[in-house]
């Protein structure tokens, strides 16, 4: 498992391997993650994606459909496996959190992230559609974070990712986000200060959300 080892053992974690795309992996998951909590659990985080028409080299327009397939099942499709697990199990304590990580590619357009941006914006439909089930019949929270463009085995796949990221830079006020922020706003997620927060897409990006143009990058259109 590589550094997974080395954090488990920092932590003092056990690491139940699985495969978010099989119901029954994730029922084991689930049931095992009750057994060594000794009871239900109080938050998840979902934080995987994959494209293999990216990895493959597949333009959007030209792409590979069963790569695309796997794709949405990977990055999307194992969010609500997962929740439907939990969701069937009762898993979750009341006024516990579920959360998932997205980017904004889902609103809008980023062509060298091909179909990532399609499976990022199925997974936050499905953290509306069914937060809006486990909030009503188990009082859980579920939302999803939209993060700054972070240097990530899956992210640094995309082509021009850097650009992405000197960019988001040159357009937050308040730079972009890091790997770090990012967890520190999931932990106020999964905390009791956010219990009334669900149903939402909300953004961890210094900003760049709500940009239309900065003056460094206007800068860079204007030197003589």
């Amino acid at each position: 498992m590589g550094n997974l080892d080395t954090l488990a053992a920092k932590t003092g974690a056990q690491i139940i391997p699985a495969d978010a795309t099989s119901i029954e992996d994730l029922e084991n998951l689930v049931e095992k993650a009750m057994e060594i909590l000794g009871g239900k659990i109080d938050f998840v985080l979902h934080s995987i994606g994959m494209s293999v028409n990216v990895r493959k080299g597949k333009s959007y327009t030209d792409p590979n459909y069963d790569f695309t397939t796997k794709g949405w099942n990977v990055s999307a499709v194992s969010f609500h496996k997962t929740m439907n697990v939990l969701y069937k199990k009762k898993a979750m304590n009341e006024w516990g959190s579920i959360v998932a990580l997205t980017y904004m590619a889902a609103q809008r357009v980023f062509p060298d992230y091909n179909d990532m941006a399609d499976n990022k914006a199925y997974l936050e439909s499905i953290a509306r559609s069914f937060g809006y089930f486990f909030g009503k019949n188990k009082k859980v929270r579920v939302n999803t974070i939209s993060q700054s463009p972070t240097p990530t085995t899956a992210g640094q796949g995309v082509k021009g990712f850097d650009g992405f990221i000197a960019y988001a830079e040159k357009m937050s006020p308040l730079g972009n986000a890091t790997a770090e922020d990012c967890a520190n706003y999931t932990i106020a997620m999964f905390s009791d200060l956010t219990k009334r927060v669900t149903l939402q897409n909300l953004y961890n990006d210094g900003g760049f959300s709500n940009m239309g143009v900065s003056d460094q990058v206007m800068d860079t259109f204007t030197k003589e």
